[in-house]
């Protein structure tokens, strides 16, 4: 029961902190941060397929009203959600097959970071694609993807580091 209001919790400050100050930050015309992926990246490994993909529905079409996106939050979500059992694969030490949350402390630090990075990045190309629907600025796009990841990274580490501080 607490592990399922702490996840609540989570949903609603990341929704919250995305849609009433995040939305509102563009650095530079490029750099747009989504801080909410977060919430999809910490969730436990072991966690049923088909309400990953639903939580991610969710949240992504919690910002996506918030927003008024239509849908291009929940498309990227679901993408996350759909390749993060193998992102997981990939990064998370071979010898560790009980469930845990991916972490700093679980998968290491660059472990971490490169689940972390790819996962933020395919967010964000699915995202800008979706909302941009043209390659026809395609270097616009690609500094907007680039940017917005990095800025992106930047919270989810600065969250990481404060969440698990010890």
């Amino acid at each position: 029961m607490e592990q399922l209001l702490t996840r609540i919790a989570w949903f609603v400050g990341l929704v919250l902190v995305q849609v009433l100050m995040l939305n509102n930050v563009c650095l530079f015309g490029l750099a747009t941060p989504f801080v909410y992926v977060y919430f999809l990246l910490a969730l436990d490994r072991d966690i049923d397929h088909n309400a990953l993909m639903v939580l991610a529905f969710l949240i992504g079409l919690v910002v996506d009203i918030f927003s008024n996106t239509l849908g291009v939050n929940a498309g990227a979500s679901v993408l996350v959600a759909f390749m993060r059992p193998s992102l997981l694969r990939l990064f998370s030490p071979r010898d560790e097959y009980e469930n845990f949350e991916p972490g700093i402390y679980t998968l290491g630090l660059w472990g971490f970071v490169r689940y972390a990075l790819v996962a933020v990045w395919v967010h964000h190309t699915a995202l800008f694609l979706l909302e941009a629907f043209s390659w026809a600025n395609i270097g616009h796009l690609a500094m907007r993807i680039i940017c917005s990841t990095a800025l992106t990274m930047t919270l989810v580490m600065a969250i990481e580091y404060v969440r698990h501080k010890r």
